[in-house]
């Protein structure tokens, strides 16, 4: 970590020297506007090596320097309910109590924003909040360093750590006048990235102690999420021991309202599913991704003779779907006996809700933008099976309408990154109705439609 700091960090007694480099790389840029001319900015003496690196990804994924706002990624109506399904949300007392208080009237802001870099929280001193709205740093805009470029949110979240931005080290120049300090939080049982915390402002915000600040503080918070999520599976235990003991017909696996953990399957451009439950995650093997997800698109249950026919191209086995779910329930009672699918017909036991399954809620309630950060490409890409290629195509052409119908052009471009968007002339020819004329992305677009005119021919 130390060769990623030099040759100074913010908050020292050479901050001004360290601004002044960071100006003179601005300067480089406005000589160098296109990605490919900016390969490791060397010619700059002094820049950080972090915010060199950082530079360069945001120039490559187009980023605009000089937009004064970010983008707003979701709407006000969206917002409240995506904060309460967020886990974050069960570790903001710990965040009011460690750093929105004591932030109060200091010039400061905490923000909370979600794995992707869009701000879920910005709370703190009065006065900070009504500035920072002039740069769009509000709950539900995006943070992200693909979309703003160097910050401390999205550049931590890229980097996987803790990281501090100070002053013109941000890309984005209207952020000049602020600085910054954020860290990463992973959930405390699987690893998984859940969001980020961060702390904006002035000088201050990117003193020495304020990194270990804010590492304590999520430190803290993950303790404290680990402990309430102790305290949730004894209560379930003792639920779970009622209900047999009055033979409720009650599911058993269901979780209380208000669980903390998240169930999840995560199929969305993976080849092998990544399952989540009760604060645990292990990775599937390809067919055990195909069949959970078949499973947890038919809630009502499948015969053996009705799964197999969805698993297996041809004349599906009922003999090999067997040993497959001896299998699968083993790797599932590791996880939680509670998750152990009932047999004749095969049938979940708890609440799943696979991320395809939250794209298509989202789309259905007209919540494009969420539904479009969601979507991280084609449900399982290289399935064959035939129901998971029905799902993949449904999902896949409801998604690609919305961003067509619905869509900005920040998320027609982003839509197009995706492997399966990779040879959409519409798509792009879309982008290119909606970026403003001397938009630096529309060169970009040209040249992917250039090349795909030229590879149909």
């Amino acid at each position: 970590m130390k060769n990623l700091i030099q040759p100074m960090a913010p908050g020292t007694e050479d901050s001004v020297l360290l601004q002044r480099r960071a100006l003179a790389g601005h300067e480089f840029l406005d000589s160098h506007p296109q990605a490919e001319a900016f390969p490791d900015a060397e010619e700059i003496p002094g820049l950080r090596r972090l915010i060199r690196e950082s530079w360069q990804r945001s120039a490559k994924l187009h980023a605009n320097p000089d937009l004064p706002e970010a983008p707003l990624a979701i709407a006000a109506d969206e917002l409240e309910e995506y904060r309460r399904q967020h886990p974050l949300a069960a570790i903001m007392p710990v965040i009011q109590k460690l750093l929105i208080r004591p932030s109060n009237d200091s010039g400061l802001l905490v923000a909370v924003g979600d794995e992707v870099g869009r701000l879920l929280w910005v709370e703190g001193d009065t006065g900070a909040r009504s500035r920072a709205e002039g740069m769009m740093f509000v709950p539900g805009a995006d943070w992200s360093e693909a979309t703003v470029g160097t910050s401390a949110p999205g550049t931590a979240l890229a980097l996987g750590r803790g990281i501090q931005i100070s002053g013109a080290e941000h890309y984005k120049r209207s952020v000049h006048p602020w600085s910054c300090t954020a860290v990463p939080f992973q959930d405390p049982d699987s690893g998984a990235l859940l969001g980020v915390v961060d702390i904006t402002g002035t000088e201050a915000a990117v003193a020495p102690h304020t990194l270990s600040l804010v590492e304590a503080t999520v430190a803290a918070a993950q303790a404290q999420l680990r402990v309430e999520r102790l305290q949730l599976a004894a209560e379930q235990d003792r639920v779970k021991a009622r209900r047999r003991s009055s033979s409720s017909a009650d599911r058993s696996g269901s979780a209380p309202e208000g669980s903390l953990y998240r169930n999840s399957l995560q199929l969305l451009g993976r080849d092998q599913a990544l399952l989540s439950i009760e604060g645990r995650t292990v990775a599937l093997s390809a067919r055990h991704s195909e069949i959970l997800a078949l499973l947890t698109t038919h809630p009502d249950g499948l015969s053996a003779e009705e799964l197999s026919m969805l698993l297996y191209p041809g004349d599906g086995s009922s003999i090999t779907l067997r040993a497959e779910m001896v299998r699968l329930r083993k790797v599932l009672r590791q996880l939680s006996p509670a998750a152990v699918p009932e047999s004749r017909p095969y049938k979940m036991t708890i609440d799943l809700l696979p991320d395809s399954g939250q794209v298509l809620n989202c789309l259905q309630r007209g919540a494009h933008r969420i539904a479009l950060e969601i979507y991280r490409g084609a449900v399982l890409p290289r399935s064959e099976a035939p129901g998971v290629v029905e799902l993949r195509d449904r999902v896949s052409a409801l998604v690609r309408e919305a961003v067509l119908t619905d869509g900005s052009a920040e998320s027609l471009l982003k839509y197009a990154d995706l492997p399966e968007a990779r040879d959409d002339v519409g798509v792009r020819l879309a982008a290119l109705k909606l970026l403003p004329p001397r938009s630096p992305k529309r060169a970009a677009v040209v040249a992917d439609l250039e090349r795909l005119e030229t590879e149909l021919v």
